[in-house]
């Protein structure tokens, strides 16, 4: 009996196992290439191209034709991609999921912005993307007033029904305007600069340019009623656009005989899938370097245009294909660019780099076979760093993907923890912060006494922890766990902060708010906060508000650690958000303004602040301030943006404030 119940554990354990491992993949894939109630000149060549693209390459993943369904115009027994169409495929395919499976959405066609003060999730540029049916209507001079468009607030809706069954949702949307697609709640693009039959079309209308022609628009199946939010553990997202930008299809690829019109996104993510990535993070690193030859020769040809950079959030350490809220893996993987002899990063001292600190370079060559070799960081600098290629990879050449991943958390970093006992198990960080044992006690950043039954005593003796210095009692394990990885976060915090400081970063405003009710008592910004925070009362509220008018978009990341030792995400936070701060102008600036509940509790309480502008093509800046060890998710991810200025290092922006009681003390700045 006992052999036999071993046996039923056994196959369970497997069953459980292989809902994970084996869930089915299915896929909606939707191309837009004709508007027909739209002048001729507003359609698409590629979208046709595009689904049949991204069909041959899911079969090759393993999808089944039947569980791929395809909307398109001009493809052979597809079904017409009208608004009423892909609603109801949107509803089969949620039927059709159970817990465990995969869903793919694909979306590729002409998109549009327009203000949408009704949205639950309002955007800092206040407007809200769309994507245009093939039955898209609209009305002249009219700001809003669209038919057969499917809303961000409705891919928005579908993906918590997805997430809600315990399926996981990835979407790609190979549109202009993308970025925010799926989140609910004036300088639109506009369309080709070259002549009409010009091979390179851009996907970007004005809701000016739509006309009205036609009957009513019949009434559309609803998305699901909306829920609770969902965790998006098991969702990611690419966009092949910031909101603001525009995205071309052209023929791909480039110079080879028979190269039909593609979109690029599309392109560069089938020609990324052929490399074998086993994260969703390997195959963005692969769309990443494909897109400079493109768009260096687009920018020869549309010199005023800012040119598309693609965007990803959601889990983007999770399995291909697969249904699993667990990373691969959250150890940072930075994308490298090859010159000669040397290798150049796109991360540095604010991701958590160190000079001369032993990394692994890998090089994924075009059949996916990965080559790797042990290196050292040789020069550094804010956000680059430069090392030698390893002479064991020094032979390869041609397309070859470079990238460089630490193989420890850098000892700077790290907090020293003097003890008389090892250091208790299940302690879990973000890189870069880490726990080690003090070797040398005169240079420990706390002490740990282990009292038995009454508890376990922490006193902090670094000067960075400020008042936290003062011994502390904590009941149990778990507490102590839990305040050693605050205390481990909140010196990495220190240092990040202490990166920046001393100057500024221009159009970036980030002001500390005092509220009663709905009214404003006072504020001062964040960069001035170091001569005296403003004073709250009890009913009265903390927010902080961000202003953007830089005329680029930022990489920001707002974070802390409350009174209880817990790191807080605010900005993104924490359910899949892109950390993608939106553009801003003087004249249309991106402001958002965050609550923080959390640092209005009494007691000690820290708040960081951190912005550069965008770089194009690059790695994700985080700055090492994810929510992932609490979360068990490395969730958000999100790359791209304009070209930065000029300049041998970006601006940075930090500010670290730290709140005491009913009163706060702040450092703040920035450098170039």
């Amino acid at each position: 009996m006992r052999v036999l119940g071993l046996q039923v554990l056994l196959m369970l354990a497997l069953l459980i196992a292989g809902s994970t491992a084996f869930a089915t993949p299915r896929a909606l894939l939707v191309g837009v290439s004709e508007l027909v109630n739209q002048p001729q000149s507003l359609w698409l060549q590629a979208p046709r191209n595009d689904v049949m693209l991204m069909r041959d390459a899911l079969l090759k993943q393993g999808f089944t034709a039947p569980d791929v369904a395809v909307l398109a115009d001009g493809v052979p027994g597809a079904a017409l991609p009208e608004s009423q169409a892909i609603h109801q495929a949107l509803a089969r395919l949620l039927a059709q999921s159970a817990s465990g499976d995969f869903v793919l959405l694909y979306f590729s066609g002409h998109g549009t912005r327009l203000r949408d003060v009704a949205k639950r999730y309002q955007e800092p540029d206040g407007l809200s993307e769309n994507f245009l049916a093939r039955d898209v209507r609209g009305t002249l001079g009219a700001d809003a007033a669209l038919s057969g468009d499917l809303r961000d607030v409705d891919f928005d809706a579908w993906i918590q029904a997805f997430l809600a069954k315990n399926v996981f949702v990835a979407s790609v949307f190979d549109t202009c305007s993308a970025n925010s697609m799926t989140r609910g709640t004036g300088d639109a693009p506009a369309t080709a600069e070259g002549p009409a039959d010009d091979e390179v079309r851009w996907r970007g209308l004005r809701t000016t340019q739509l006309t009205g022609g036609g009957a009513p628009a019949r009434p559309l199946a609803a998305p699901p009623a909306a829920t609770d939010a969902v965790p998006r553990a098991r969702y990611v997202a690419l966009f092949a656009s910031e909101s603001h930008q525009i995205t071309p299809e052209l023929r791909l690829p480039r110079k080879a005989r028979g190269a039909r019109p593609q979109g690029l996104l599309t392109w560069a993510v089938v020609e990324s899938l052929a490399r074998k990535p086993a994260t969703w993070r390997d195959l963005f690193d692969g769309v990443l370097a494909l897109y400079p030859p493109v768009i260096d020769e687009l920018a020869q040809r549309f010199p005023t245009r800012e040119l598309p950079s693609p965007v990803a959030e959601g889990n983007l350490d999770a399995p291909l294909f697969a249904n699993s809220g667990a990373p691969a893996s959250t150890r940072p993987v930075w994308g490298a660019q090859r010159s000669g002899d040397s290798l150049a990063v796109k991360a540095g001292l604010l991701d958590g780099l160190a000079a001369q600190q032993e990394v692994r370079v890998l090089a994924t060559l075009d059949d996916g076979t990965v080559r790797r070799a042990p290196a050292a960081i040789a020069q550094i600098k804010l956000g680059g760093a430069w090392l030698a290629v390893p002479a064991a990879l020094k032979d390869l050449s041609g397309s070859v993907f470079w990238s460089v991943t630490p193989i420890a958390e850098p000892a700077a970093t790290a907090l020293r923890v003097r003890a008389d006992k090892p250091l208790p198990a299940g302690l879990s960080l973000d890189y870069p912060a880490a726990i080690r044992l003090a070797d040398d006690p005169a240079s420990a950043d706390v002490r740990w006494t282990d009292l038995g039954p009454a508890g376990h005593r922490l006193e902090a003796l670094a000067p960075v922890f400020g008042t936290a210095a003062s011994a502390v009692v904590v009941p149990d394990v778990p507490a102590l766990r839990r305040r050693l990885q605050a205390l481990a976060q909140l010196k990495w915090l220190a240092q990040l902060q202490a990166h920046a400081k001393g100057g500024q970063l221009d159009g970036f405003d980030a002001v500390l708010e005092v509220w009663s009710a709905d009214r404003l008592l006072r504020s001062v910004p964040l960069a001035e906060a170091a001569s005296g925070l403003p004073a709250w009362r009890a009913g009265e509220r903390v927010r902080l508000n961000v202003r953007n008018t830089s005329g680029r978009s930022l990489d920001l990341v707002i974070t802390g650690i409350d009174a209880r030792g817990a790191l807080q995400a605010v900005y993104p936070d924490g359910a899949g958000e892109t950390n993608r701060f939106k553009r801003g102008t003087p004249e249309q600036p991106a402001v958002k303004r965050f609550e923080l509940p959390w640092l209005d509790a009494s007691g000690e309480a820290r708040l960081l602040v951190m912005a550069v502008p965008a770089a194009p093509h690059s790695a994700p800046r985080l700055f090492g301030v994810t929510t992932a060890a609490q979360a068990d998710v490395s969730e958000v991810r999100v790359r791209g943006g304009q070209p930065p200025a000029a300049s041998s290092e970006r601006q940075v922006f930090a500010a670290l404030l730290r709140r005491s009681g009913s009163a706060g003390t702040a450092d703040g700045g920035a450098r170039p």
